[in-house]
């Protein structure tokens, strides 16, 4: 106490001194005095109140005691009387026993004379069942049965509850009651066949349902009953319990299997189309018998039983049972994917379990696939494989379809636009897009992976096609007059690249999602691309073996004196571009201007090799002049084949040339040369040294004069944008062969 009043004197001070810091506080000394007096008291009040409080606690818990304490003594006599007048009672309950054993045969007394009735007349009870399960009034027949069943079972209890180990009077029991067995199992049977024809039945006549039901709700109380009396004294009645309602569901789910095994009715033998007829009558069989269920069956049962659920289950799990089934079965390719598509999309769309009607009962998303992921993968890998097989075998055949068609004397069939074409690529992306459509029916990734595959065929198809090319081409330089449409053929070759190219490109927009390229694009495209590009190619060398003869007379002593070579060159190229111009875009274009770069190059091969040596200014001016007018030939055909003017630059090179030959001063060679090389960077110093000796009149001093300056004004290679003599070579030729060839014109 001292400590606590210490520590509170201490606290008392440090606050007065809290608040009496400055003078001027001296002033409110007695407001402060009556504040802290109202504190006071104000914590005296509320102490006074809690002690009061407690006191009050304290004094009813007390008065509690007592009066528990008042209560257990007085339960203490009670129990002591009891024990008392219990000791008391045990002789009195031994004498009694006399009395218990008359209670006990009164009552089985009692119980037989209660069924006497039933006792005498159980044969002709038996016969009136009979006649009513025969005559389908089951629930009379039942309500007989249920009065035969308790005279039995009563008699039974209280005999057994006599003496249970008297088997002998059990037995007669049982042998007089014998018929009654074989009646229930008789209207058992009944009520499984009217629930066998559930679906049928609940359209003709629900009241017959109904009466099942009904029964069956009677003997599950029935069989309740008697196994509560069992666990009081271990007595059953013979059949029980008979488990009918269990009996029942099994029975629905069995009508449920044979409705769905019902459909299984065709085979791929006697009807190709046997599994999407199976998997529609299934989809109709289904849907209709779950309508029925909804609309009528559900108000034959109580709402406990969950009718439509249990029947939507029932069904789901019929269905996945046959399902499984037939994806275990050898299905073919065709057959795969319809039953891919019906399992994961019809069998959950609104044509089926998805129905809206059927949709507010059971969610169809709780239902578990019809096919685990392993099986449906195996059975797509195996589709997969076999479409590959087959797709291979298609475009065999095609391409050898299309390899007779080139051996044709007539000419291939022409598109709405005039351009040759074969059948070949409608054939093979038919087949794509049959396939295609098929499988964008199951799922987009399986889609996609058709997709993938039939590229991948695509891809490897492509090279052979361009071998059967190359093929066909060998075999017509064997014999140019065979076959007699190869121009035509090869022209529906070219453009079939084309169609296959766009059509590879409908087929990725109509069918794949993904923006990435395809691992065989590229691999596709470069083939196609080649296969044009050889093509033109071949068609183009058809072109000039037909001009090689008259190619071969350029810048000859006939030339000079007058040969028609360019004009008849001229007339060969227009006429063969009559035929190229049913080449589509844009190989028909690269095709006029390959033509253009080969004309101008063999022109200038024709100048390289030498064939004449100008003998004079004259024929060097004639020559030219010559030179300049077939340029301007050129100029005109390929103007008029191309539509445009860009490719003048070729033909100007002729030009050029003939400026190089006309030049009379030969001091102004240099110049001349330097003028060729700048618009034509791609000549080299055996082109100019070869020019030099066409003229005829350079001496050894202007022909090295010449180089010089070319050498020395030569741009690099990469300026050039279109060469023409890159590919041009000249026959060599010594320097004495030159010194020979111009020391006669020298001595003149």
């Amino acid at each position: 106490m001292e400590e606590t009043s210490r520590e509170a004197v201490g606290m008392a001070v440090q606050r007065v001194a809290g608040m009496l810091q400055r003078s001027d506080q001296l002033d409110k000394v007695e407001q402060y005095r009556r504040r802290e007096a109202r504190k006071k008291a104000s914590v005296e009040a509320r102490l006074k109140a809690a002690i009061q409080s407690q006191l009050d606690g304290v004094r009813t818990g007390l008065l509690q005691l007592h009066n528990a304490l008042c209560d257990v003594k007085d339960i203490q006599n009670s129990l002591a009387d009891v024990s008392k007048d219990w000791r008391q009672s045990i002789n009195t309950i031994e004498n009694l026993k006399d009395v218990k054993d008359a209670v006990v045969q009164h009552s089985q007394l009692a119980s037989a004379v209660e069924n006497l009735k039933n006792i005498f007349s159980v044969p002709e009870i038996v016969r009136e069942t009979q006649d009513l399960i025969e005559q389908s009034e089951l629930l009379q027949a039942h309500r007989k049965l249920m009065d035969l069943e308790r005279s039995r079972d009563d008699l039974m209890y209280e005999q057994y509850r006599m003496d249970s180990r008297n088997t002998h009077d059990m037995d007669l029991i049982r042998r007089y009651f014998g018929q009654v067995q074989p009646l229930s199992d008789e209207l058992a049977k009944q009520l499984w066949m009217v629930l066998q024809r559930a679906m049928v039945t609940v359209r003709r006549d629900p009241t017959m349902l109904v009466s099942v039901v009904r029964i069956i709700e009677r003997e599950k109380i029935i069989d309740n009953r008697m196994l509560d009396r069992q666990k009081q004294t271990g007595f059953i009645p013979p059949g029980r319990p008979k488990r009918w309602k269990d009996r029942m569901f099994e029975e629905l789910k069995e009508t449920v299997s044979r409705r769905i095994e019902g459909t299984q009715s065709e085979t791929r033998d006697s009807d190709k189309m046997w599994l999407v007829r199976q998997l529609e009558l299934t989809r109709k069989y289904v849907l209709d018998d779950l309508m029925v269920v909804r609309n009528l069956m559900v108000q034959c049962f109580p709402p406990h039983y969950n009718t439509f659920s249990s029947f939507f289950f029932n069904y789901h799990a019929a269905v996945a049972a046959n399902v499984r089934e037939l994806g275990a079965a050898d299905l073919e390719a065709n057959e795969i994917v319809s039953l891919l598509t019906w399992v994961l999309n019809t069998y959950t769309s609104v044509d089926m379990m998805g129905h809206p009607e059927l949709k507010a009962e059971c969610d169809v998303t709780q239902l578990e696939p019809l096919l685990s992921q392993d099986v449906v993968d195996e059975l797509l890998s195996k589709y997969i494989q076999t479409f590959t097989s087959n797709i291979t075998g298609w475009l065999r055949k095609a391409l050898e379809t299309d390899k007779k068609d080139w051996l044709k004397e007539s000419e291939p069939e022409a598109d709405q636009d005039g351009y040759y074409q074969t059948t070949l690529p409608a054939i093979v992306f038919q087949m794509f897009e049959q396939n295609l459509q098929v499988a964008a029916q199951v799922n987009d990734t399986f889609k996609e992976k058709v997709l993938e595959q039939c590229l991948k065929q695509m891809s490897s198809f492509l090279h052979r096609y361009k071998e059967e090319v190359i093929n066909y081409k060998e075999e017509h330089l064997k014999d140019r007059q065979r076959p007699q449409c190869y121009v035509q053929y090869m022209i529906a070759i070219i453009n079939n690249c084309q169609t296959f190219k766009e059509s590879i490109n409908s087929l990725k927009r109509k069918y794949s999602q993904s923006i990435e390229p395809s691992l065989y694009d590229d691999p596709i495209e470069r083939t196609l691309s080649e296969v044009a590009r050889e093509g033109c190619q071949f068609l183009l060398d058809e072109v000039f073996l037909d001009l090689e003869h008259h190619l071969n007379e350029l810048l000859t002593r006939k030339w000079l004196t007058g040969s028609h070579a360019v004009d008849t060159i001229c007339v060969t190229v227009e006429d063969y571009f009559n035929d190229f111009a049913k080449i589509k875009k844009p190989y028909n274009q690269e095709m006029t201007s390959e033509a253009h770069r080969r004309v101008v190059v063999e022109y200038m091969k024709a100048v390289m090799q030498k064939r004449i040596t100008f003998k004079s200014p004259e024929e060097r001016k004639e020559g030219a002049d010559r030179m300049i007018k077939e340029s301007d030939q050129f100029k005109f055909l390929f103007r008029k084949l191309s539509g445009s003017e860009e490719t003048d630059r070729l033909c100007d090179a002729i030009a050029a040339i003939a400026e190089v030959f006309k030049l009379s001063d030969t001091t102004m060679l240099s110049l001349e040369v330097s003028t060729l090389v700048s618009k034509y960077p791609d000549i080299r110093e055996d082109h100019i040294v070869a020019l030099l000796v066409v003229r005829g009149d350079a001496s050894r001093d202007t022909k090295q004069k010449v180089i010089e300056t070319f050498n020395q004004t030569r741009p690099p290679s990469s300026m050039v944008l279109q060469p023409i003599f890159k590919d041009i070579t000249v026959p060599t030729i010594s320097m004495t062969t030159m010194t020979s060839m111009t020391v006669p014109k020298l001595l003149k």
